[in-house]
């Protein structure tokens, strides 16, 4: 209390110099910058596991990797017997130093020896360009003590190890310890890290490759120091004394090359600890390298390659581009980039349409030659199966039963629920894509694809594990950040974009797809994996796509060329899915999907067609959408009468009730029968009328093509001679004649093989085909023949 009063009586005597001390106090204590350093620093990523994966170098130019979050014990303690052996008993000067220098220095008429502490060292680095003198010196000394209350010994030294110069554009022990070493900073032995505490004191003298001698004999001084001071035992002094110097600068990492600039652009100057495996990014870019030098042999020069974990959305492996040459863009990162996706949206048309009880998973689609509005959608191979399972249509990738689809379905819902999904590049209206939207018409890329596989593999595993349960974020954004965690949204009872129960029945459909030539047989394997993936060709052939999942990972591949050039031999299932069951080959094994029951039921279905089961159907037991009892029953199984025979139908007119034989048939639309009794030899055509019976059913034919409103162009041979169009038509009656007209004009009869040559001038007709009962179809079409 004494003591308080006596200052207080002090400072009252002694204004003036009371107020000259507390501006002291206050330039004092604001005299150091908020932050030291304000120059630019490269950008780095690692591994979840610390490895470094690839850097950036700064915007001046200077390899500077930000602080290190720890500084290596064995740097440490070589820096610190090297440069400043006081450092942790000073209070950021040392006066004994001081003294010393100035002796010496005077002494000798010129500089000799630095008076300088590893603190000062730090404030002359942030003080770069201040010119030499001993005013500089006196404010480095002021700011050094201002540091030490400020921060602590180890943050100093962070500091310190993260701006010291190592010689050329090197600066701070991480860059040093890559540059020269080739390693991480903690992996240095004592005589790399005393190699690396000497450069710092003379970088622009002695450094790997120039001044050999010198820096040996720095070092050892170094490491007999250590010796002496019990740091290091002999026999790790003797070792290290033998060690070689650095030679030659080694290549920085470039593991994850294009993950690197995706991060650099918003995340510039920082050091990144991503999500990606190590281990996986390695065998992944090996893959890459693996099947780029097979596919450059044909000219496709691109590829990339996503792996993403369904839980948390983490990116574990990133392979942005092949390790092709400038020519061919390797620089380009394919995975961000928009792309024709071919028919790798089919899986959410099918899974829209089971959620909206618009089909079951099994519902026969039609696969007939199609024209809507001018629109022919064809399969890739030029066939028909006349009616084919949905399930098995997905399977097989057929695009005109899914054009179909989308037809019943709706452009513009089936365009909302993909904005559901964010698929981002999908950003024209509706009418712009038309029908196309199915078949690549539109463009998205890997990293939205992913995404949203990763969403629908999320909804079913979260669903089964939290009874019953949705999250209303579930298509949240990949992460690459370990100090980020997705926001998965709140819990509720309605899904918000998708049902489980249609996702395990899509998943178990494209589950099923033929997979390459190599692993075709994987069902009969005990240790098959079971992956739900699929394909996409974009027209042309300039993209090939493979998107895979289970339920723990998704696996995204994408083949081509950067530039677009398309080549004939690209496809998806021959190019893009052999790498994508290589990548899944790396990862762990894991079990199929659980059964989300609480979004399925069991139904009597139709065996053959597929629809809910009718009073005429064969009935199998089957799971499907709480949504699917909306669906029509089929339409297909009638009951008919035939007489005792069998070989007849017959009717009242014709025949004695009690003679009638009631029987089942399954029996399809005369085009699609048309094509599909020729691929299923069960298949038995309605039998025809007993001879005196009145036909009382609708119509039995129908045309194959043309569609109505067709436009032809007649064309020419290489003799310059018009060719005719070859009209053709179905009939359920294997004998049935048909009589063809064009207009008024009569063409000629078919029988069995209903198919009629058509030569005309330019102009609009009507195509007539009536059969022997008088049954009669009709088509409008406009030729033209120039």
């Amino acid at each position: 209390m004494k003591l308080l009063n006596k200052i207080l009586g002090w400072i009252k005597r002694n204004k003036i110099k009371s107020a000259i001390i507390a501006v002291l106090l206050v330039w004092y204590y604001f005299c150091l910058p908020a932050y030291l350093f304000k120059a630019p620093y490269s950008t780095v990523i690692e591994s979840t596991e610390g490895d470094l994966l690839g850097a950036r170098i700064a915007r001046d130019g200077q390899w500077r990797f930000p602080a290190p979050d720890s500084i290596p014990d064995k740097f440490r303690q070589c820096i610190v017997y090297y440069e400043d052996q006081h450092f942790y008993s000073h209070p950021g000067f040392n006066p004994v130093a001081i003294v010393k220098a100035v002796r010496q220095n005077s002494k000798a008429g010129h500089v000799v020896r630095g008076g300088s502490t590893l603190t000062q060292q730090v404030i002359r680095l942030s003080r770069k360009g201040q010119k030499r003198s001993y005013f500089e010196k006196l404010v480095e000394l002021i700011l050094a003590t201002r540091l030490e209350l400020r921060e602590s010994k180890t943050a100093i030294l962070k500091l310190y190890a993260a701006h010291a110069p190592f010689g050329g554009n090197v600066v701070g022990i991480d860059m040093a310890s890559w540059r020269y070493f080739g390693v991480q900073p903690h992996q240095l032995s004592w005589a790399e890290s005393a190699t690396l505490a000497v450069l710092p004191n003379a970088p622009s003298l002695i450094y790997p490759g120039k001044n050999q001698q010198i820096l040996r004999t720095k070092r050892n001084r170094l490491l007999k120091k250590l010796f002496e001071n019990k740091v290091i035992d002999k026999t790790t002094y003797e070792l290290s004394i033998e060690e070689n110097l650095p030679e030659k600068p080694f290549e920085l990492p470039r593991t994850a090359p294009h993950l690197l600039q995706h991060i650099a652009k918003t995340k510039e100057g920082q050091r990144i600890k991503t999500t990606i495996q190590a281990t996986l990014q390695y065998q992944a870019n090996q893959v890459a390298t693996r099947y780029y030098n097979e596919y450059r042999q044909t000219q496709i020069y691109n590829l990339a390659i996503l792996v993403v974990d369904v839980h948390t959305h983490n990116i574990l492996a990133y392979v942005g581009n092949s390790p092709t040459d400038r020519a061919h863009q390797k620089d380009v990162d394919i995975i961000p980039a928009p792309r024709s996706t071919g028919s790798i949206l089919k899986p959410f048309l099918y899974a829209a349409m089971l959620d909206a009880g618009e089909m079951l998973p099994n519902t026969l689609l039609a696969d007939v030659p199609t024209q809507i509005s001018g629109f022919s959608p064809k399969n890739y191979e030029p066939t028909y199966d006349g009616a084919v399972p949905a399930s098995e249509a997905l399977a097989r990738s057929l695009n005109i039963p899914a054009v179909l689809m989308l037809r019943d379905f709706g452009v513009q819902r089936f365009y909302d629920q993909l904005q559901k999904y964010r698929l981002r590049d999908i950003n024209q209206r509706p009418d712009h894509y038309g029908l196309s939207l199915i078949l690549g018409g539109a463009e998205s890329n890997l990293w939205d694809l992913c995404r949203t596989y990763a969403g629908y593999s999320g909804t079913v595993n979260y669903f089964t594990a939290h009874q019953a349960k949705y999250r209303t974020n579930e298509f949240a954004e990949l992460n690459w950040d370990t100090a980020t965690i997705p926001n998965f949204g709140k819990e509720v009872f309605d899904a918000p974009q998708i049902g489980a129960g249609s996702i395990w029945l899509t998943y178990n459909a494209i589950k099923e797809v033929n997979r390459p030539l190599e692993d075709e047989a994987w069902k009969y394997y005990d240790s098959a994996r079971e992956i739900a993936w699929k394909t996409g060709t974009s027209f042309g052939g300039r993209d090939a796509w493979a998107i895979g999942t289970n339920p723990h990972y998704v696996v995204g591949v994408w083949v081509g060329n950067a530039s677009g050039e398309g080549r004939p031999s690209l496809t998806g299932v021959g190019n893009a899915a052999p790498i994508l069951f290589d990548v899944f080959n790396l990862l762990p094994r894991q079990k199929w999907f659980s059964k989300p029951l609480n979004d399925l039921q069991e139904a009597d279905v139709c065996a053959i067609s597929g629809h809910l089961a009718g009073p005429n159907c064969p009935v199998s037991r089957q799971w499907i959408p709480l949504t699917g009892n909306k669906t029509l029953s089929c339409p297909y199984h009638k009951a008919i009468h035939l007489d005792a025979t069998g070989m007849y139908r017959v009717n009242s007119s014709c025949e004695e009730v009690g003679n009638m034989v009631t029987q089942t048939l399954f029996v399809l639309p005369p085009v699609m029968e048309w094509y599909y009794k020729s691929l299923h030899i069960n298949y038995r055509t309605l039998p025809p009328f007993k001879e005196g019976c009145s036909e009382t059913s609708g119509v039995y034919m129908d045309f194959i093509y043309p569609n109505n409103n067709a436009k032809i162009y007649l064309t020419k041979d290489f003799n310059g001679q018009v060719q005719p169009v070859i009209m053709k038509a179905a009939h359920t009656k294997n004998n049935a004649r048909l009589f063809w007209y064009l207009d008024k004009e009569y063409l000629g009869t078919t029988q069995t093989y209903h198919e009629m040559p058509v030569k005309a001038q330019t102009g609009t007709y009507i195509i007539t085909v009536v059969d022997e009962a008088g049954n009669e179809i009709r088509r409008k079409i406009e030729i033209v023949n120039e």
